[in-house]
This record gives C-alpha cells, sequence and structure tokens, in this order.
C-alpha cells in the first residue's frame, strides 16, 4: 500500500479520527499524534507487529491488529 490515505476510508474505523489543524487534518490513531497511514505502511513494508508496537509502544498490539485489518478490509473493498 503505497499512498494510504488516497484509498482508505478511516470513517468507519472508530480508532481513527481527524481534527482539523491536528497533523493537517490527516487520520490519527485517536487520541495520538501517531498517523494511521504510517502503521499500516509499516504493516506493508514487512514489519512484524512486534517492531510496529515497539516503535509505538504507547499503542496495545490489538490495536495494531485492528487497524491493520481494518486497512486490509478497505483496500479489498476498494479493488474489488
Amino acid at each position: 500500500m503505497a499512498n494510504t490515505d488516497s484509498y482508505i476510508d478511516w470513517t468507519g474505523c472508530e480508532l481513527v479520527e481527524r481534527i482539523p489543524g491536528k497533523v493537517s487534518g490527516r487520520p490519527l490513531v485517536r487520541g495520538t499524534r501517531i498517523l494511521a497511514d504510517t502503521l499500516i505502511q509499516d504493516a506493508e513494508l514487512g514489519s512484524p507487529l512486534e517492531e510496529i508496537q515497539e516503535n509505538y509502544p504507547d499503542l496495545p498490539l490489538a490495536t495494531i491488529q485492528r487497524l491493520i485489518s481494518f486497512a486490509r478490509a478497505q483496500a479489498k473493498q476498494t479493488v474489488s
């Protein structure tokens, strides 16, 4: 997934929020300044979940897994 922001509709994901003026209104993991797209890109580049969590220690592994699952489901819907 190269430019995930272009085709992942995060509006249906309760784990992601957009706040005008916060990180340019880009999709963030709720309650953080972590870009949801960055997590997905890390996963798509082959980073293991544990490594992603090491980079974002405030995020539970389950949250990272749910974000990745949501993004993959969205990507499949776009391709279909």
